[in-house]
């Protein structure tokens, strides 16, 4: 642990580094790096900058190369620096991606997403908070150290992947299938989300499946509905009992998660018929479900399928259930584990509330980690601005956080 007069000197030294960490923000706005499935090229020059000038800080620099042939340079890019401590395990790992959604209609934006603006305490553009903020948070977490010629406790490695927006297939997901990095006893934390105070912990996440639902009945005249088969209304029908009867089985509590219960949501519906005056042969909907760990995606799958039938026979149609996601929660982290003593200390120390543990609905690369049996903690002190227009980060966040890494590094 640092004492308190290097502890103070670290946050002092973060302090007069500020201005650097805005400018990075600039560059790296500057340099979107947008996966190819949303018309982008990667991430190969925000990449090729991070590289540059980690190791003209001193850093041991790595970078690994996923095949996109998507991609004009036929590769995704990830990197990793390491600042050497005076353990070698466990390593310290903190995990941002580089990569970034597009920005959306331009029209919603009051400047410019891709040049930085800076304004009462803000920095306004695409990615500054998802994931920049964190990005140079961490960095400069590092540089101070090297400033200040200071060792951490162990090993500590910054990993910036690629695809995380889209997948992971060619960052996270793609570096700890092809290369030995990550081992049981290391230290892995995810800056990749959080609250407002700093201080949620996310060591647990559910179980999701996003399934599509597609009734076929025969099209006739809206005057003539003896002639066909609505499948619009079997398939409503459909739609409401499986919001009842899922429900009704899926109904167990766990206080860990926020919300405690499974949740079950139509949410998508495809156009059918383009005019009121015609019965519709097809009707195509979605749920989204995000199911508390205890439950089995294969049960899930088969009632859903069997309710489908029954409702298939009462209306004479033809009905699929087809699944477009299905991913069977990771073991949770566990709340005693040392990544979240350890990072529970420091949000104290800098931040001064009292940090939480919480299991979420929502997904992160969190769980490719622990899927691996390496305990991974998602946090951040951040606005939830991530793919909003007009996202910001606030910089007293993204200096406050350095101290944070800072902190832990010296543990």
């Amino acid at each position: 642990m640092w004492d308190k007069g290097d502890f103070t000197s670290i946050k002092e030294q973060i302090g007069r580094l500020e201005p650097q960490m805005v400018e990075m923000q600039r560059r790296l706005v500057a340099l979107p790096a947008i996966s190819p499935v949303s018309g982008g090229e990667g991430e190969k020059a925000k990449v090729e900058f991070l590289s540059a000038l980690l190791r003209s800080w001193g850093l041991e620099v790595t970078e690994y190369r996923a095949p996109d042939k998507r991609v004009p340079s036929g590769y995704r890019p990830s990197l990793t620096a390491r600042l050497k401590g005076r353990n070698r395990r466990p390593v310290l790992w903190l995990m941002t991606h580089v990569d970034v959604v597009p920005s959306g209609p331009r029209d919603l934006w009051q400047s410019d997403p891709f040049e930085a603006r800076v304004e009462n305490g803000r920095i306004y553009g695409r990615g500054v908070e998802d994931n920049q903020q964190d990005m140079v948070a961490s960095c400069y977490a590092a540089k101070v150290l090297l400033d200040l010629k200071l060792v951490p406790q162990t090993d500590v490695v910054l990993m910036l992947v690629a695809d995380e927006e889209n997948g992971s297939d060619y960052g996270v997901g793609w570096l700890l299938e092809n290369h030995d990095l990550c081992r049981a006893e290391d230290l892995v934390v995810v800056p990749d989300a959080g609250n407002e105070a700093g201080t949620l912990l996310e060591v647990a996440e559910k179980s999701i499946a996003w399934v599509k639902f597609t009734t076929l009945g025969r099209q006739a005249h809206g005057s003539t509905p003896h002639h066909g088969n609505n499948a619009h209304r079997a398939g409503a029908n459909l739609l409401l009992r499986l919001d009842m009867q899922l429900h009704e089985r899926y109904n167990g509590e766990d206080g860990l998660f926020s919300p405690p219960v499974s949740t079950m949501e139509p949410t998508k519906k495809e156009e059918n018929v383009p005019n009121i005056n015609t019965i519709p042969a097809e009707d195509v909907f979605y749920f989204d479900c995000r199911m508390l760990p205890q439950y089995q995606l294969t049960d899930l799958m088969e009632d859903m399928k069997r309710i489908a039938a029954e409702v298939a026979a009462e209306f004479k149609v033809e009905i699929r259930a087809e699944p477009v996601q299905m991913a069977q929660a990771a073991p949770p982290t566990s709340p005693d584990a040392p990544v979240v003593r350890m990072l529970a200390n420091a949000i104290r120390d800098v931040y001064g509330g009292e940090p939480f543990t919480r299991g979420i609905g929502g997904g992160t690369v969190a769980a490719l980690f622990r899927r691996r049996g390496i305990p991974a903690v998602v946090w951040g002190r951040n606005e939830g601005q991530a793919h909003k227009p007009n996202e910001f980060s606030v910089i007293a966040n993204m200096v406050g956080n350095a101290a944070v890494y800072a902190h832990l590094m010296g543990q």
